[in-house]
């Protein structure tokens, strides 16, 4: 994008009241961000949902100017930006309507790696949520995703701690300006989360800091994925928003279910019981739904000689031999095990290289 462009985007951005859909509109309406602002109000006044209220201080010399300015620190800083129509934008946040017209990146990241899973949870995490988190995270690194989450106190920052751990690429959510971090003391994980990925707001550097922000910020974690995590939330919280941001998106939510007395498992239960979300027990769950396989261009397994596998896993292999090719389900079925149980006891097999995934959710022993 040029220069004169990305001023007027940003000029766009700062508009109060106007907001991203808006945003979009007025830009669809006109070709550019520069066009809207050389536009005559009685034209965007037309544009469907486009009223006075958002119109108000959209040609006000202010805008124009903060723009300068932000774009001067963006340049300084060498910040990335990302625009909504241009190719290095997200994919999968294209498609949300609320979707921020502009990002700012820091960092290196592959925001369009198919297997992109938001991780959240409340602040106030537990012993066994947080070694839940890092249990889930160590099953989910042969599938080599990529973690999004909120860097913030709890499960936030043990997701992205485990992901570091795992060579994983993290990306961290911020509510905030680039040119600051939040919590302060977080600031020693930031060096291990932009070398296995990095850091995108949608926030300037002059904002300031509000907890509104964290609800805003909510919207890209749920929207750069293909699936949400809760992993502990009480009755309210922002994890809780998240879920629901990522329903509305049509994404896949799951929750990790809790004792009914566990006040930080309340939120999961919910989302559980109201059939928001899918059961989480094992990264098998996710593997499944998802249809998430170990990378392909990885070098395959080689099934090694005297492979040790469990009891159940023998019986299932054995199956496989026999039948040569089966679905998940009818191995469930045929079985007599949960589907959810196939699927965790395949995965683990996969990964010892004795069985191979095909379309279809078809597996056949190697």
């Amino acid at each position: 994008m040029e220069e004169s462009e990305l001023q007027y985007v940003l000029a766009l951005q700062h508009v109060p009241n106007l907001g991203d859909a808006s945003a979009k509109k007025l830009i669809r309406k006109t070709g550019s961000a520069e066009a809207v602002f050389k536009e005559k109000r009685s034209t965007l006044l037309k544009v469907d949902g486009i009223g006075n209220t958002k119109l108000v201080d959209l040609f006000s010399p202010k805008n124009l100017e903060a723009a300068e300015r932000e774009l001067e620190y963006i340049f300084q800083n060498n910040i990335e930006t990302l625009y909504y129509q241009d190719s290095n934008y997200p994919e999968k946040l294209k498609h949300c309507l609320d979707g921020p017209i502009l990002l700012f990146k820091r960092g290196n990241m592959d925001l369009n790696n198919k297997k992109i899973l938001s991780i959240v949870g409340t602040r106030r995490a537990t012993t066994h949520g947080l070694s839940f988190c890092e249990k889930l995270i160590e099953e989910l690194a042969p599938l080599d995703p990529v973690i999004v989450s909120g860097f913030a106190y709890g499960i936030d920052i043990c997701a992205q701690k485990a992901a570091v751990k795992h060579k994983l690429q993290t990306i961290g959510c911020l509510a905030h300006g680039l040119n600051q971090i939040y919590p302060a003391v977080h600031q020693k994980y930031m060096a291990g989360v932009e070398e296995n990925g990095g850091f995108l707001t949608d926030f300037w550097s002059t904002d300031i800091f509000d907890r509104n922000n964290f609800l805003k910020r909510n919207r890209i974690i749920a929207g750069l994925s293909e699936a949400t995590v809760v992993i502990e939330s009480a009755e309210k919280g922002g994890s809780l928003v998240s879920a629901d941001i990522a329903n509305s998106y049509n994404r896949e939510v799951f929750a990790v279910p809790g004792r009914p007395t566990d006040l930080q498992s309340k939120g999961c239960n919910m989302l559980l019981k109201s059939q928001q979300a899918h059961v989480l027990s094992s990264a098998a769950d996710i593997a499944y739904i998802l249809n998430w396989h170990p990378k392909n261009d990885l070098k395959p397994v080689q099934k090694q000689l005297f492979v040790e596998l469990e009891e159940e896993e023998e019986v299932l292999y054995s199956y496989l031999k026999d039948k040569g090719k089966e679905q998940l389900d009818l191995i469930a079925l045929n079985l007599n095990i949960p589907t959810f149980k196939a699927a965790t006891l395949l995965l683990n097999m996969e990964l010892k290289g004795v069985v191979r995934p095909l379309p279809g959710k078809l597996f056949e022993a190697v």
